[in-house]
């Protein structure tokens, strides 16, 4: 049996793990296909790339550099708390960053075909972030400037997020003179935010149960017992027939819905069963509430 603090120290550890794949995907991802074809995206990589193109300084440098500056404000602004669940992301990514610079030597893995590398890496960014959320992780940047936004203006991050990649992208025009860049950009945005988005909903997707049975305690023992999940038992009443009914009500991962499935049956044939598919589910077992 594992104990709640050896439980936490698991969680915790492979939450770290998930954000260095995270930030090491993004990191090849980014020089290998987007940096490399002269790309320009969102967030403090897209402008650490415009340093780039500009000074020749190394986005690892220059995306650690502003990101500590911005550490210190959002210290200062936020407090402590914040800036613990975004150093590592950080200190990750730039690590990631200056690896890749060093592999690739700026060299595109595909050459004359910006449109498919786009794509490629937009896929591999998006999954990368999608992990580091995931985890509970930041990669601080624009992040934090939006969480400044919103402490004090009725603004969702989301929309500050967007109106600073808008600028960073449109931004690109000045150094390189050539619309189709732009539009690359924002290809390179949009899928990037899908995939982030696909990584995340699928990790949180679950299902809701309601069983109607009369056997409903043995479901409910068998479901605890086998499938490690919780049950909830309410009282009904027949529309039709007007005669008590217990119902229960079973929350679980989408994975485990085939298993539910197949216990419920081999209990009791003829029982009733309805499923259906929710979002943000939280609480111990599925999703930490975050504030």
């Amino acid at each position: 049996m594992i104990t709640k603090p050896l439980k936490k120290v698991y969680n915790s550890t492979q939450d770290y793990i998930f954000i260095l794949i995270g930030t090491l995907l993004y990191g090849f991802g980014f020089n290998g296909f987007i940096l490399s074809n002269e790309i320009i995206t969102g967030g403090l990589s897209g402008l650490c790339a415009l340093i780039f193109f500009i000074t020749s300084i190394p986005i690892s440098f220059s995306y650690l550099v502003i990101n500590l500056v911005l550490l210190g404000i959002a210290y200062k602004i936020l407090g402590l708390k914040f800036v613990l669940k975004t150093v590592f992301g950080v200190f990750s990514l730039s690590f990631s960053l200056s690896l890749f610079e060093w592999l690739l030597q700026g060299m595109p893995i595909l050459t004359d075909e910006p449109f498919i590398s786009i794509i490629i890496g937009a896929c591999l960014c998006g999954t990368g972030l999608g992990l580091i959320f995931t985890a509970n992780g930041s990669t601080g940047g624009t992040d934090i400037i939006a969480a400044i936004v919103t402490k004090y203006k009725h603004v969702s991050i989301g929309r500050v997020l967007l109106f600073c990649d808008f600028i960073i992208i449109s931004f690109s025009y000045l150094l390189f003179h050539d619309v189709k860049k732009i539009v690359f950009g924002f290809v390179e945005m949009m899928i990037n935010n899908y995939i982030l988005d696909m990584v995340i909903n699928s990790n949180r997707q679950s299902v809701q149960f309601f069983i109607f049975s009369q056997k409903y305690e043995e479901i409910c023992e068998a479901i605890i017992k086998e499938i490690d999940r919780g049950c909830t038992i309410l009282d009904g009443t027949g529309g039709y027939s007007k005669s008590p009914v217990k119902i229960v009500v079973v929350l679980a991962k989408k994975s485990e819905s085939v298993a539910i499935f197949r216990l419920v049956k081999e209990i009791d044939s003829q029982a009733f069963i309805s499923q259906s598919v929710v979002r943000g589910v939280y609480g111990e077992g599925f999703d930490q509430i975050k504030t």
